[in-house]
């Protein structure tokens, strides 16, 4: 959590905030392959060509499928006897909505907070079941823009689609590089644990409703 004024809007991510941990569902997906504990985000973090095969991923530069069969080749040159297509979708069947940060989502945008989204995409269906413009004013996924964070740009891009200076922007996001890398540019930022611990720390950092600017959509 950064220090700052008071704030008027915000941007949440998807995974591991509006849904359950994404953490979590890579481990549960690596105990489903037969892996060791830890390996998949392992992989990912570490290993080259993983770590390459999901920027490209997240910034729109190959498609699920490749994604799926490239990380597959990865995790049977660790032993993980693992078949590409699907294997995105496995992972997605471990994240389920968190509905209390989804309320929390609706009562900013209610008290006058100008609230967007700003997402790293995984897979092609990664926001099945979420009404995305309904929830914000804004939607920004990597996938779309060609860049993803922890860039700059990707949360550049995100205030400007919201209509919002960086200055008065605050992150939410499960990721401590990715509050770091805002930082920079900024917007102040909450880590998620939990939707009640997050809207304690925004009660603190962003104005009261009745000084939000008043909604006119």
């Amino acid at each position: 959590m950064t220090e700052t004024a008071a704030r008027s809007a915000v941007l949440f991510d998807f995974g591991g905030v509006l849904t359950t941990s994404v953490v979590t569902a890579f481990d549960d997906l690596g105990r489903e392959l037969g892996a060791e504990p830890g390996l998949l985000l392992r992989l990912l973090s570490k290993d080259a060509e993983s770590s390459a095969l999901l920027v490209a991923h997240e910034e729109g530069r190959i498609g699920q499928r490749a994604f799926e069969d490239g990380f597959a080749a990865r995790l049977r040159a660790h032993g993980v006897a693992a078949d590409g297509p699907g294997l995105l979708g496995r992972l997605q069947a471990y994240m389920r909505p968190d509905p209390d940060t989804v309320a929390l989502v609706a009562k900013l945008r209610a008290d006058g907070h100008r609230v967007g989204l700003l997402s790293n995409s995984l897979g092609d269906d990664c926001y099945a079941g979420f009404d995305l413009p309904a929830l914000f004013d804004a939607v920004t996924v990597s996938g779309e823009i060609g860049v993803r964070k922890p860039s700059r740009r990707a949360y550049a891009l995100a205030c400007e689609r919201l209509g919002v200076a960086p200055e008065v922007t605050v992150m939410v996001d499960d990721l401590e590089q990715n509050i770091a890398s805002a930082a920079r540019l900024g917007i102040a930022g909450v880590v998620h644990r939990d939707a009640a611990t997050t809207a304690a720390e925004l009660a603190r950092l962003l104005t009261p409703p009745a000084a939000a600017p008043t909604r006119t959509t």
